[in-house]
């Protein structure tokens, strides 16, 4: 008796199988499961692999070798460049106007949502918004990332950028390339982070703050301004602790170049003299240094120090009064 239920069962189910076979969208050498829902107008590549209980929406355009692990859903204008995949649980794009562009070779974790709604108050409903992914990033699981919250702006993100698990890059955020978020950074909006910036773990950036490129943020940190080029930060209102020295090194600075952004550190930051000039003094004395003034590396970090006192910036990270005493 139980064997004639289980081969009623299983007739049953490949019934439905092929009912659900015929009633969804099919290319030639795509491997679409029985049991996933793919609309007839989904615009399907050459090579897709669409596994059980996954979800393609009916203006979705996947790019040839594109895998959809079970589970996985796309919804909405959305676009996933060649060879992406997306993990189990992984959510792509929402039914909302606007657009999901991703680029070639992305992984999306496992229950990671990508090119949803904001969260921000500000957002009118029927507003179009935006979100656009380059090439070759890893998006672990759970992490989230929003669109914009208006049609004048996007979400960005460049290439080659590793965003951990539960990492969190809000609405209308610049984040560039070759960027290292680790687990449960979290991004408030408009925030930009500029290349090879790296995260430590926990670290929240309040909204309207710039990180610059080769910072790095210790663990645990609250960024509430701006973090210039080339430093390290560390606190629960994070303060400068000097330059990213090791991470200079690893990504190619000369002994020279090092030696020189240090000079310029100490001129700035750590003075001889308590009673030495004031902050903006101490910049243009870099500025006008006859060795210093000729290195780009040091103009570009005294620019970003600049930039952080422009209007509508947060200004500088606080930084502790060192002097030779």
């Amino acid at each position: 008796m139980r064997a004639l239920l289980f081969k009623l069962s299983a007739k049953r189910l490949l019934n439905n199988q092929s009912s659900l076979r015929f009633s969804c969208n099919t290319v030639s050498d795509a491997v679409i499961h029985p049991s996933a829902i793919v609309h007839p107008n989904a615009v399907l590549g050459q090579g897709i692999s669409i596994g059980p209980f996954c979800t393609v929406g009916s203006s979705v355009k996947l790019a040839n070798g594109c895998r959809l692990h079970p589970g996985s859903h796309v919804f909405g204008n959305t676009q996933l460049g060649e060879r992406c995949v997306l993990m189990t649980g992984a959510i792509v794009g929402d039914e909302i106007p606007g657009r999901t562009v991703l680029g070639c070779n992305n992984v999306i974790g496992h229950h990671a949502v990508v090119g949803v709604k904001c969260q921000d108050m500000k957002y009118k409903s029927g507003d179009e918004c935006f979100l656009d992914v380059g090439d070759n990033n890893e998006i672990r699981e759970y992490a989230s990332i929003h669109r914009s919250s208006k049609s004048s702006d996007t979400t960005v993100i460049g290439n080659n950028n590793l965003i951990m698990g539960s990492c969190h890059i809000a609405h209308d955020c610049k984040v560039g390339n070759n960027i290292i978020l680790a687990n449960n950074t979290l991004l408030a909006g408009h925030v930009v982070v500029e290349d090879y910036a790296h995260t430590a773990g926990a670290v929240v950036v309040h909204q309207f703050c710039h990180v610059g490129s080769f910072a790095f943020i210790g663990g645990g940190s609250v960024i509430a301004q701006d973090v210039p080029k080339y430093m390290m930060v560390a606190g629960e209102r994070a303060q400068l602790h000097g330059l990213n020295l090791e991470g200079l090194r690893r990504h190619g600075f000369t002994v020279a170049e090092i030696r020189s952004l240090r000079t310029a550190y100490q001129k700035i930051f750590m003075p001889a003299d308590a009673n030495s000039s004031g902050f903006e003094a101490r910049l243009a004395e870099v500025e006008l240094h006859d060795k210093l003034a000729h290195i780009p590396a040091v103009c570009s970090m005294v620019q970003s120090i600049r930039d952080s006192f422009r209007e509508k910036r947060r200004g500088l990270c606080k930084f502790r009064h060192w002097n030779s005493s």
